[in-house]
């Protein structure tokens, strides 16, 4: 046993010490963990499948059972290493899971293809950023689909494992992880998945309630750090963000909105169907200038995330300590 007088530290150092690895080294090049269990998940897709809203629960249950149950031996066998152990094992997990240095490298890219012009290889980058059908869009079109990508996924890729990490360690990652790649997959309103990938869809919504409204207050704070202003972020989020079909994303987008100055929202085209979104802000059409923006904001509200997570954990471990029987 690593001593009790620091509780929950360990944990801390991992988390911030996982943001860090994600920070210099990005997304693993090969071997991708959340690569690999997309691919598991699609593979059992072929034999769960049904078009009911249980076959799509017994769907999420099983695979994000898979996924936690690992996580829970992987912190055990982590915590026999004391206090070193259980910080570098949560480093690791925390590295394997975070998606926001690529999140934020692939938007800057598409930031200059934009502002070149080069909307062949706008329309090639922008599936890896969401599910839209990049052939119908145009520059202005491309421009609004990416931030407001960058705008949901700080929250889904970066402020959302974060939270969990701090909640419940290594656990915690890897579940909150499985759903959010699971809703990625299945949680579309297409004809396909609007009762199968209905669970996913659920689970992740509950799952993002708190850490979008955490990513949402971090936009609000840090809005000067790209000439923004938070009163507006704070507004747009109090006014607009109810209107999204999302609980989440709502928050999220509306607050980056408001913080840059833009708007955001409208005719959004999927690969199964069209959806007429509430306008987000009340600011001017967004730019390339704006994306660039929007991944400066982005990358600091990860950072605020990480910190904010490290305390949390900290504070967790207290409470945890407390409650601890006294023998």
């Amino acid at each position: 046993m690593y001593p009790t007088s620091r509780p929950g530290t360990a944990r801390a150092v991992g988390l911030l010490l996982g943001f860090g690895a994600d920070r210099l080294l990005a997304d693993p090049a090969r071997w991708h963990p959340v690569s690999g269990f997309g691919r598991a998940a699609a593979a059992c897709e072929k034999a769960t499948y049904r078009d009911s809203r249980l076959s799509g629960a017994l769907h999420a249950a099983v695979l994000v059972g898979v996924v936690g149950a690992l996580g829970v031996v992987t912190a055990r066998a982590a915590g026999q290493g004391g206090w070193a152990g259980e910080a570098g094992g949560t480093a690791i997990a925390t590295w394997a899971v975070l998606g926001g240095t690529s999140l934020g490298r692939t938007g800057a890219a598409m930031a200059e293809h934009l502002a070149g012009d080069d909307l062949t290889d706008a329309r090639e980058l922008l599936p890896s950023l969401c599910g839209r059908d990049p052939s119908v869009l145009d520059a202005r079109g491309i421009t609004r689909a990416t931030l407001e990508s960058v705008a949901e996924n700080t929250s889904d890729a970066a402020v959302g494992p974060l939270f969990w990490g701090a909640l419940a360690g290594i656990p915690g990652l890897f579940a909150y992880r499985a759903f959010n790649t699971l809703d990625a997959m299945v949680g579309y309103r297409s004809p396909r998945y609007r009762n199968f990938g209905w669970a996913a869809a659920r689970g992740d919504d509950v799952l993002n309630l708190l850490p979008a409204r955490l990513t949402g207050a971090l936009t609000v704070a840090l809005a000067p750090a790209v000439d923004g202003s938070p009163r507006q972020a704070w507004t747009a989020w109090r006014r607009d963000a109810a209107g999204h079909p999302s609980p989440n994303a709502g928050v999220v987008e509306a607050a980056t909105a408001g913080a840059l100055g833009i708007s955001l929202g409208g005719r959004t085209q999927y690969a199964h169907g069209i959806e007429m979104r509430p306008q987000l802000g009340s600011g001017r059409v967004p730019t390339p200038t704006d994306l660039r923006r929007a991944v400066r904001l982005s990358t600091a509200v990860q950072c605020g995330a990480a910190c904010a997570s490290a305390a949390l954990a900290v504070a967790v471990g207290h409470l945890r300590f407390r409650r601890r029987p006294r023998g």
